[in-house]
């Protein structure tokens, strides 16, 4: 890389700090080919970002953004993850590294507040912005749909009395 190229890298990096709400420093040591296009594609379907990035342009990129405090997590092989959605990075990250020992979550950043491992796992465990839409939803169509049940109720009662007393005509004519 020369150094427009490491100007341009910063500033991208710089941008994505920026916008995003959660960045996680992952250890990737020892990652086969096969196995790093496996979890770049896990987390391009969590609708997150994974990026092998040199400590020092790394570094650079965070100064002045709210993940500053994540500087000490960038020493030896790392790489940073990202997404609007922090939970689903985090289970993306936390999923591929219970699946793989050479894939070591660090720690990482929600906002201004630092997180180990630890607490990344934790947020992993939260449901996602989808799963939480879907409660949302379920919960608002749940007392419709038993309001709704409530009226039928009573006509259903009405028609298979009709129904019984019919029934009852038909077997004394008989």
């Amino acid at each position: 890389m020369d150094r427009t190229e490491k100007r341009a890298f910063v500033a991208s990096l710089a941008s994505v700090f920026a916008e995003t709400s959660l960045v996680i420093v992952t250890q990737p040591k020892g990652l086969t080919v096969a196995e790093a296009t496996d979890l770049r594609r896990r987390m391009r379907a969590a609708g997150a970002s994974f990026k092998v990035a040199k400590n020092r342009l790394a570094s650079l990129a965070l100064e002045g953004t709210q993940f500053e405090g994540l500087k000490p997590l960038l020493k030896g092989p790392t790489a940073l993850a990202w997404s609007k959605d922090p939970v689903a990075v985090a289970k993306a990250a936390v999923e591929f590294a219970k699946a793989n020992d050479k894939f070591v979550v660090l720690g990482g950043a929600l906002g201004s507040q630092a997180l180990d491992a630890s607490g990344i796992k934790a947020l992993s465990e939260l449901p996602s912005l989808d799963e939480l839409r879907a409660r949302l939803v379920g919960m608002l169509q749940t007392p419709a749909t038993r309001i709704a049940g409530v009226l039928q109720a009573p006509a259903g009662q009405v028609a298979r009395v009709v129904g019984a007393y019919s029934k009852k005509g038909e077997a004394e004519a008989a």
